[in-house]
């Protein structure tokens, strides 16, 4: 089973790629921020849980985000793998990630990151918040802020990963095709079709 992390700053692709991984490779996409929304409408234990946290404007605490993660991946045993989105973000996490994987026979593969420039992750929000309509991406302090965030909290993972010999960089300013590429030639290798 291939447990694959796809890293990179605000507005490198992450999402579009995904979407495209998923159905070549047919893998399940965790994405946190769609695993919190679910757990919260289902009123589920960890939604409950989670609620408490959300409700007073606090970040969910990790151990409830695992243990959201955990759930699905035991839900879906059959799966050729799985997509991490939006986690971990920072070496805590992933270290806690990786003694529950151990725990269930798995461990991160591989953890593709795109590497994009400052400037153009800016762009790109603000090009997202036209589009998408998304408020968080067209201030620009806030992007700041995310950007500065990134950096400080979770680019640190490229060192964590790459001490692990896991981690691979592809560049973020080409095409939406030739980063693909770049990427299935990545997970195909690791997969020992290349």
């Amino acid at each position: 089973m291939l447990h694959l992390i796809l890293f990179g700053p605000p507005g490198a692709g992450k999402g579009t790629q995904s979407k495209i991984l998923m159905s070549k490779y047919n893998l399940i996409h965790l994405s946190t921020g769609d695993m919190l929304r679910h757990h919260l409408k289902e009123q589920t234990p960890l939604g409950i849980e989670a609620a408490q946290y959300v409700n007073q404007g606090l970040l969910v605490p990790d151990r409830v985000v695992i243990d959201m993660i955990i759930q699905h991946i035991e839900n879906n045993q059959n799966a050729n793998g799985f997509i991490y989105d939006g986690f971990p973000r920072t070496i805590e996490q992933a270290a806690r990630l990786d003694e529950l994987l151990h725990e269930h026979g798995g461990e991160i593969n591989l953890m593709i990151a795109i590497n994009l420039h400052d400037s153009l992750i800016h762009d790109r929000m603000r090009k997202r918040a036209e589009i998408e309509g998304r408020v968080d991406d067209a201030n620009d302090d806030v992007i700041a802020t995310r950007i500065a965030t990134y950096h400080e909290k979770t680019k640190p993972l490229l060192d964590y990963y790459s001490a692990q010999k896991k981690c691979a960089l592809v560049e973020g300013a080409l095409s939406i095709e030739e980063v693909n590429l770049s990427i299935c030639t990545l997970i195909d290798h690791q997969l020992g079709h290349g």
